[in-house]
């Protein structure tokens, strides 16, 4: 099948569209999620800091962009979902397989996210009405005894109620007004916060941690670390700029359009780094402490912290806007797959899938520290399986697979994304060489195959 009649088969059926901006504020909530709010802060930490943060721009731009244009370039030329776009672009059915592993990582993502977004929500609830604040609480006693009830579920089901409802609405009446209100949002209530951080007594001690760069704390493990956060940043990887990419006008530039989400991202994560290292050097908290620095460490100091009911209701409140934004993306991706598998209309789609998430979510959220915690395989939760499952493995072939598509198999790859010359020959060299390379690394190291 050619790229021109495959293109003109799809194009048919894909009239919802995003206009040219909501398609950059979509990409960038997309993008901007627990990733730089949550994951962010702590690798920031663990590995020195301002150091470590200008290691993340420069893989960004070797890996990270590179890869997110020829995502949503696939998307383009594909007009339809992550394996049908394959298989229309190539005419392989090999090709259309390998498609459906972004679909599978991206629908186990959802499942498992659900429930972090679900614990965000109910954060910000407790904040703002001051029941996370009483006198002599240990946090986290109370994250581990709230993750082993029932809540979770509650949260769980409500997030996928509201992402559902936002998906089932379409690309421009949904998605691209949800996330236009969303996002500038998101922007204030962080730049609010990143004024109350920096403010605080002792915060240049964790503005100094941030800023000032320490090159003798960055070693191997830091630079695969932080290509793999480059990778991840960006949703590389499951499908979902692919997707995005698929309701993307002709007349919009992939490239100008992929350096601003490149640029989004930053921005978003350097602010959110002014937000959480001073406010942790501010109260004696460890910048390093891991996933539990949002739900059991920030919350000690939200609640000395004058009006910190006020401003720790705002900062997971930030977290939840930043999961939900996620979120409606990563759902977009099966979502749009059961739509042309299935021949149903969105509503239906919508409905079907977000009712199985949930039900594979719920062992996830019942492993954390409740009934089904003494399941494990090895060392590892439902939940931890999960999340290493599409983070470690699914995701970088993911990637992988989009690399070696863009670089080998399609092409017309540069003329989609309106790359020719000096930039076209450094795009290629990165996609056939370079990146399938650093993402090989990115993978054995993940899976414990080489270490440092």
């Amino acid at each position: 099948m050619s790229d021109h009649s495959s293109q003109k088969s799809q194009m048919k059926g894909t009239k919802d569209r995003f206009s040219t901006s909501g398609f950059i504020v979509a990409a960038i909530g997309s993008s901007v999620g627990l990733g730089n709010m949550w994951k962010f802060p702590y690798i920031t930490g663990k590995h020195g800091g301002a150091a470590f943060f200008l290691l993340f721009i420069i893989c960004l731009l070797i890996v990270g962009l590179p890869i997110l244009l020829a995502e949503m370039t696939i998307g383009r030329g594909g007009r339809s979902n992550a394996s049908s776009s394959l298989f229309n672009l190539s005419g392989k059915k090999y090709w259309g397989a390998l498609g459906l592993l972004p679909i599978v990582c991206a629908f186990l993502t959802m499942s498992y996210y659900a429930v972090v977004a679900g614990w965000t929500i109910h954060y910000a609830v407790e904040s703002f009405t001051g029941m996370l604040y009483m006198p002599g609480i240990d946090y986290k006693d109370k994250f581990v005894s709230f993750a082993g009830g029932s809540m979770p579920i509650v949260w769980q089901g409500i997030v996928m109620l509201l992402t559902g409802w936002i998906v089932a609405r379409g690309i421009s009446g949904g998605i691209e007004k949800f996330n236009k209100v969303l996002i500038p949002g998101f922007l204030i209530i962080l730049i609010i916060l990143m004024f109350r951080s920096v403010t605080l007594p002792g915060a240049d001690a964790g503005l100094s941690f941030f800023l000032k760069p320490d090159f003798s704390k960055l070693d191997s493990e830091a630079a695969l670390v932080a290509l793999g956060h480059a990778f991840f940043s960006l949703s590389i990887g499951f499908g979902c700029m692919l997707t995005y990419g698929s309701y993307v006008d002709k007349k919009q530039s992939l490239g100008a359009a992929t350096l601003a989400i490149g640029l989004g991202d930053l921005i978003y994560a350097f602010i959110g780094g002014l937000v959480i290292f001073p406010t942790v050097f501010s109260y004696g908290l460890q910048p390093g402490e891991g996933v539990g620095l949002a739900f059991m460490a920030l919350p000690v100091a939200f609640s000395q912290m004058p009006f910190g009911l006020l401003f720790g209701g705002l900062f997971f409140l930030l977290l939840a806007i930043a999961a939900l934004t996620s979120a409606v993306s990563i759902l977009e991706v099966p979502v749009a797959y059961v739509m042309h598998k299935w021949k149903l209309d969105r509503k239906k789609a919508t409905l079907y899938t977000s009712i199985l998430c949930f039900l594979v979510g719920v062992p996830c959220a019942l492993s954390v520290s409740g009934v089904l915690n003494p399941f494990k395989f090895g060392e590892k939760t439902i939940f931890d399986m999960v999340d290493f499952t599409t983070s470690y493995i699914l995701m970088p072939l993911g990637g992988l697979i989009i690399t070696l598509f863009t670089g080998y198999a399609w092409k017309r790859a540069g003329e989609e994304a309106g790359l020719t010359g000096f930039w076209y020959k450094v795009w290629m060299f990165l996609m056939r060489i370079v990146n399938p390379i650093l993402i090989l690394l990115i993978f054995l190291y993940s899976i414990g195959i080489i270490s440092f």
